[in-house]
């Protein structure tokens, strides 16, 4: 697969046992990975590997997009093991269009969210369950 196009699989859900469409974006140049389902009727985005200007462009599609058609998107950002100013300008961009829930913050994210002061802005959380429940 080349590295900007997507693959669905199938995800079962935890709530309902269903099976529902999960679309993975891979950079294989820097190791990203983007994840997106449906989960109580909101949008889970799971983002893994690093996200600098280079490697940014999947995520922003996929969290911009979101933001226009879910009233709550998530960001699972445990697996996040790299991130700059495009990754923090895109989750404030996305923040400001619609509602941005961030999910368990990897120590790089966290990190990067102190620093620039953001962690007073965005909301976090520490599971999907109590993301989604917010």
């Amino acid at each position: 697969m080349f590295w900007n196009e997507a693959a669905v699989s199938t995800r079962t859900s935890s709530a309902s046992g269903a099976q529902t469409p999960e679309l993975i974006t891979m950079d294989a140049s820097y190791g990203s990975e983007v994840r997106q389902y449906e989960y109580r009727g909101v949008w889970v985005i799971d983002a893994s590997g690093e996200y600098d200007l280079g490697s940014i462009a999947p995520l922003r599609e996929a969290l911009l997009t979101a933001a226009r058609q879910y009233p709550k998107v998530l960001l699972e950002t445990s697996a996040v093991t790299f991130a700059d100013s495009a990754f923090l300008n895109l989750l404030i961009l996305t923040h400001q269009t619609g509602s941005l829930r961030i999910v368990a913050p990897s120590q790089q994210v966290r990190r990067l969210f102190g620093i620039s002061g953001v962690d007073s802005v965005l909301k976090i959380h520490q599971t999907i369950e109590e993301a989604a429940a917010s």
